[in-house]
């Protein structure tokens, strides 16, 4: 005999109960150390597009140097000599290629509009695997999406270097604020500082601009799937996450002292920008110098870590927002393809751990 669910609520209740069970990504607990080889299928058809929308400066744009092989502290040394992220590599030694999950990296272009956010670089647009040059924390991220979701993922970074969260990238809605005898820009305005009653010095920029092109660039993206994602067919798509990490332009005691406030109204602001207000937000903390972080640099990473939803300051925040603390992944010269500190020495190390972090910290929150 067969019945109606419908008809049934409790048997409806229960249906939509297991369908979700389904659905949900495994816990944290369930990720290995170690992933497996992806096994080169396409994801499931048929299943809206998973996006994570990844945002920052330098720190996220990624500068993991890949190799050379003898290099300590590239990919290839990582992977190929001290046999570290095997799944990145086949039995023949080529890089693996993961077909469930698109890597997409959007930038500003060259000479463009100041406001005209249409038109951009796109610097990557392949499936998920190891290119020429660099690496960022969207590898390793983009490989642990792919492991706990068996619907497709779009991984979706929008960012350009040199940029802070308390000018280039300020959110919409941000007010001017006083320190130390100046005022400070908020949204909208093309001065960065100003003593009230001088002249003010604008430039051809204005605070929050970098907040408008990427988040423009990446709209424009969710516009135009079919270029982005081969194969979408139309399923429709959910910006399951945000992915933060910045901040190296913010170390000074100005924007170090504001960046707390900046960053909670951040990520307030992206998810009503993005209509997506259940997206999990996980970011990382500066870390440069690791334990040695001192200064200007120290506040804002106790001001990323503050927003943390188990930091119990902010509730609303409590199972969806995570911060993990980067400064353990800090590699020395020593040990590095170079002593470029501020992009963290070139250690492809450094940006692995990193988007392993991040990653574990996003399959963490979507499983609850």
């Amino acid at each position: 005999m067969s019945i109606d669910r419908n008809a049934h609520p409790l048997l409806a209740s229960l249906s939509v109960l297991a369908a979700l069970v389904v659905a949900m990504p495994p816990s944290v607990a369930d990720l290995p150390d170690q992933l497996p080889d992806p096994d080169g299928r396409p994801a499931a058809e048929g299943k809206p597009l998973q996006v994570f929308i990844l945002l920052g400066q330098s720190n996220m744009l990624g500068f993991g140097r890949i190799d050379p092989v003898d290099q300590k502290g590239t990919l290839s040394h990582l992977v190929k000599t001290e046999r570290r992220y095997p799944h990145l590599v086949d039995d023949e030694g080529n890089w693996t290629v993961r077909k469930d999950v698109r890597n997409v990296h959007v930038m500003d272009g060259r000479g463009g509009s100041l406001t005209d956010f249409t038109k951009f670089r796109d610097m990557k647009n392949e499936w998920l695997t190891v290119t020429k040059g660099h690496i960022g924390p969207d590898l390793q991220f983009g490989h642990i999406m792919g492991h706990v979701h068996e619907a497709p993922v779009l991984v979706l970074k929008a960012c350009i270097g040199n940029r802070s969260l308390g000018w280039d990238l300020l959110p919409p809605g941000s007010e001017r604020f006083e320190f130390e005898g100046k005022t400070y820009a908020g949204y909208g305005d093309k001065a960065s500082s100003w003593v009230e009653g001088e002249p003010k010095k604008e430039v051809n920029w204005y605070a929050g601009r970098q907040y408008d092109a990427d988040t423009g660039h990446a709209k424009e993206v969710l516009k135009n799937l079919e270029k982005y994602y081969p194969g979408y067919g139309g399923q429709g798509y959910e910006v399951a996450g945000f992915v933060w990490w910045q901040g190296h332009k913010d170390q000074n005691p100005a924007h170090a002292g504001r960046y707390e406030q900046n960053l909670v109204h951040l990520i307030k602001t992206l998810r009503k920008d993005f209509d997506a207000p259940g997206a999990k937000f996980v970011l990382a903390t500066i870390a440069f110098g690791g334990d040695k972080l001192s200064g200007p640099g120290l506040t804002v990473a106790e001001a990323q870590l503050a927003v943390d939803g188990d930091s119990g300051k902010y509730p609303e925040f409590k199972g969806n927002v995570k911060c993990v603390d980067a400064r353990p992944f800090w590699r020395e010269r020593e040990v590095s393809p170079s002593g470029a500190g501020y992009h963290y020495n070139h250690n492809a190390e450094t940006y692995m751990e990193v988007g392993d972090a991040l990653g574990r910290a996003i399959a963490e929150l979507l499983a609850k």
